[in-house]
């Protein structure tokens, strides 16, 4: 498995990805596809992306990590194919992104996990979020309730 920073010709394998994870449901609190167009802006080389990073296998892209300015704070998210989670790209990822992160002067990120989302919680724990705050009402589009962990880590 090979980590680097994430390229615009990244994008395709990301937006695959990305919507196999919203259609598979249950880890993310989006909802609907995601075009290409979308990825690269909000997750690539928008002008809030503060670092993005992929893990690749057989030069596909099979994870990927992004950091964007959202409401004045640097968050996290983190998406790994489905078929392909719980073998380490998330915790390999990471140094990267922690290392670009300080490069731009970036001293913390935050992660806001749905509550239900038992296998991003342990992720995030497992590499050094502390909890910070937790909204029980947190709800999807649908109504139903699902809270929502707030965690950061101190760079």
């Amino acid at each position: 498995m090979k980590v680097r920073p994430a390229t615009p010709d990244d994008v395709p394998d990301m937006t695959e990805v990305l919507n196999a994870v919203i259609a598979l449901g249950g880890t993310t609190a989006h909802e609907t596809p995601k075009s290409q167009a979308q990825v690269l802006r909000d997750y690539v080389d928008g002008p809030d992306v503060l670092s993005s990073v992929v893990a690749e296998e057989n030069s596909r892209v099979i994870a990927w990590q992004s950091v964007g300015l959202w409401k004045g704070d640097p968050h996290i998210g983190s998406f790994t194919a489905p078929w392909l989670q719980a073998r380490g790209a998330g915790s390999r990822m990471f140094p990267l992104t922690c290392a670009r992160l300080r490069e731009r002067g970036i001293g913390y990120v935050i992660a806001h996990i749905r509550a239900d989302n038992v296998p991003g919680l342990a992720y995030y724990a497992r590499i050094g979020f502390r909890d910070i705050g937790h909204d029980a009402d947190f709800a999807l589009g649908d109504g139903r309730k699902v809270g929502r962990v707030h965690r950061r880590f101190d760079l």
